[in-house]
């Protein structure tokens, strides 16, 4: 790699540190754009003015908003989020704790989308106008149609209450096996919606190559079908694709909120529901930080290897 080539990702990395700073301002002025007085929602109507005084000081409500915006950055880069006021423990040991849920559970369910999309979107370009194709558009389509709400009760239905071969909630206790059974309707969920989406654009990516000058020259000089469809076509066709996974993985995330009320699964979202019920301000303002700098991470990453997987991109 040239040097230019080696500047992009650290210059795109560099150009990411506003966008953190703008992420961690909004989460902390979300305490002060509530309506009304957040620690008078928290006590309740009933609360003495020696128990608002004491909780606003505990919260450092009470100083400037300078200094305050200045002890959030401190606590953040100290790994500090708070305290939780409903648990009395600490947001960032919460957080800890409910993370890898919710990373596995969007992981796997990206996993999963893109195993189905990958072949659905190919298949679907080389049989372009005929069954596979409509049956197919068909499908994605009624993929695209079903939002989780709706879509996990009925594999609730189907494959734990009708045919009992998945448990209904939670993340299991019984090791690996067993978490991962609980992990699989889950996942489903959120899977089926993404794979859709992936299997429309591999299918539009491959028709664009399969036209390209360099298949026909490639067909010409007698190379196997299956090396110049998946070798030559496919690789290239996967580049636009990658920019978009790494896009929908933050609605993944967004849909994860719903998805683990569903299925009780003990991730950051369910936390962040709970902690809305329960105005826990400190809390919500440790999720939903957390989410944001996962999708400006998960984004960054997706951005530099853009830039590695596509040689114009390089040379540009």
């Amino acid at each position: 790699m040239t040097s230019a080539a080696l500047w992009k990702p650290v210059r795109r990395i560099l150009v990411t540190l506003p966008v953190l700073w703008v992420v961690v301002s909004v989460v902390f002025l979300l305490i002060h754009l509530v309506p009304g007085d957040p620690i008078i929602q928290m006590l309740g109507e009933g609360a003495t003015a020696a128990d608002v005084s004491v909780l606003r000081h505990t919260y450092g409500l009470d100083a400037p908003l300078s200094q305050q915006y200045a002890h959030y950055w401190n606590g953040i880069l100290h790994a500090d989020l708070g305290q939780s006021l409903r648990l009395h423990d600490s947001v960032t040991r919460l957080v800890a704790q409910r993370y890898p849920y919710t990373l596995a559970l969007t992981l796997a369910a990206l996993l999963i989308g893109i195993a189905a999309a990958v072949p659905a979107g190919v298949l679907s370009a080389l049989h372009r106008s005929r069954w596979p194709d409509r049956t197919l558009g068909l499908v994605s389509l009624v993929g695209l149609s079903f939002p989780n709400f709706a879509l996990g009760p009925l594999l609730i239905l189907l494959f734990s209450i009708r045919l009992g071969w998945l448990p209904v909630s939670g993340a299991g206790t019984g090791g690996t096996a067993d978490f991962l059974l609980h992990l699989i309707l889950p996942a489903l969920t959120l899977a089926l919606g993404l794979a859709a989406i992936l299997t429309r654009m591999v299918r539009t990516a491959m028709l664009e190559e399969l036209s390209q000058d360099y298949i026909r020259t490639a067909r010409a000089k007698g190379l196997p079908e299956n090396q110049v469809v998946y070798r030559h076509a496919l690789r290239n066709a996967l580049i636009p694709v990658l920019t978009v996974v790494g896009l929908q993985f933050g609605s993944l995330l967004a849909g994860a909120i719903v998805t683990e009320t569903i299925f009780s699964w003990p991730g950051i979202g369910r936390l962040t529901l709970s902690a809305i019920s329960n105005r826990d301000y400190a809390l919500v303002q440790g999720c939903i930080l957390t989410v944001g700098l996962t999708y400006v991470a998960v984004n960054l990453l997706t951005d530099v290897a853009y830039t590695i997987a596509n040689p114009r991109m390089r040379t540009q």
